[in-house]
């Protein structure tokens, strides 16, 4: 199927391994919100679970203050640019949800979250569980961009929705 004459779509399972080597090759993000101040955009460094980006947060800071006012956020995540056609990048798009260190759906994105390097460079013992409040993002929308698709006939800028979306 064309894509605005530039390409074609890569097929599904294809895109879907593409933007998970991204996530999991990558550990810095930006987190886009918005607060009454206006945009917010903020280096995050985070842990991927699938489809999903997580990191911890200080619950007062900037970035919580405005997911709590609006939870819709972007996440741009890139890998180092060493020339245009090495262009790879992706933006995610979802709803943020904030879990205190008393939510019971932290568990499953902790095996995830390689937590233990938070706390060795905090100087936090290895034999306490975090504390920390997690944010999770799942995307429900990404848009993945790779230069080098071209060379394969496919447009460089693909589209990736949750099933059921």
């Amino acid at each position: 199927m064309p894509l605005h004459d530039s390409g074609f779509r890569l097929p599904r399972e294809r895109l879907e391994e593409r933007i998970r080597n991204l996530l999991s090759s990558q550990n810095m993000c930006v987190l886009a919100t918005v607060g009454p101040d206006g945009p917010l955009a903020t280096p995050v460094r985070y842990y991927p679970l699938d489809f999903a980006v997580m990191f911890t947060a200080a619950p007062r800071s900037p970035k919580l203050r405005n997911i709590a006012a609006d939870p819709r956020v972007s996440v741009g995540i890139f890998a180092p640019l060493v020339g245009l056609a090495s262009s790879r990048g992706a933006q995610l798009f979802g709803e943020a949800r904030v879990l205190p260190p008393e939510h019971p759906d932290r568990e499953p994105y902790w095996a995830a979250f390689r937590w233990e390097n938070e706390h060795a460079e905090r100087g936090r013992s290895l034999a306490e569980p975090p504390r920390d409040t997690l944010v999770v993002i799942e995307a429900n929308r990404i848009v993945y961009t790779e230069h080098w698709l071209r060379r394969e006939g496919f447009a460089a800028r693909q589209f990736w929705k949750r099933r059921g979306n």
